[in-house]
């Protein structure tokens, strides 16, 4: 029984530390930074538990290329790359995301020139791709992902909006030089990025 419990404990303690090592001082819990990883989902969604570096609003860091960025349950990830890009005054980049989340897709019907919008709740992120531009004087971020439910089914689209669900979401951003715009193309209705 005794050593039933060393071992539970020692593996725990191995997960712990690997996944600390791959984390870093990227916003890991402090109930798991020290070895318990026992901290409640309740705890969690409450946040209760703060940060191995006690920064609970750090969620990006500079890159050599750009930025990289984690979010972290129930942060939106449309209004955070927004503030984000306000407060770098990044002038363009392409991002890429891997995660988990709850997903309104949309399929852009040229005849409405509207979007056909559904969600998916509690999906993995296979895959987000996409780029930060602005318009109007305002970030313009435009995403499509790939999700996949439980079952392996597969979900993507246009991503209209986009919450972080449990677990967290990393995100890449490649910063481009040039400021790039998004406008309307008359033709189709959308907006199109002008290089």
């Amino acid at each position: 029984m005794e050593d039933s419990y060393m071992r539970r404990h020692f593996f725990r303690s191995v997960a712990a530390l690997s996944a600390g090592a791959a984390v870093g001082g990227l916003g890991m819990n402090r109930a798991f930074a020290q070895g318990g990883g026992d901290a409640s989902l309740a705890q969690c969604e409450a946040g209760v538990i703060a940060s191995s570096s006690g920064d609970v609003q750090r969620r990006y860091i500079r890159t050599p290329t750009g930025y990289l960025m984690v979010l972290r349950m129930g942060d939106n990830v449309f209004e955070q790359l927004t503030k984000f890009a306000i407060a770098e005054q990044i002038p363009a980049a392409t991002l890429n995301a891997i995660g988990f989340g709850h997903a309104t897709f949309g399929f852009w019907d040229a005849t409405k020139k509207a979007f056909d919008a559904k969600t998916f709740r509690n999906v993995e992120m296979g895959s987000i791709v996409g780029s930060v531009a602005w318009k109007e004087g305002k970030p313009s971020i435009h995403a499509h992902g790939i999700a996949g439910d439980r079952n392996f089914n597969a979900f993507g689209g246009h991503l209209l909006d986009l919450e972080v669900g449990t677990g967290s979401m990393e995100i890449t951003l490649l910063r481009h030089e040039k400021r790039l715009e998004r406008g309307i193309d008359p033709c189709i209705g959308a907006n199109v990025l002008g290089i």
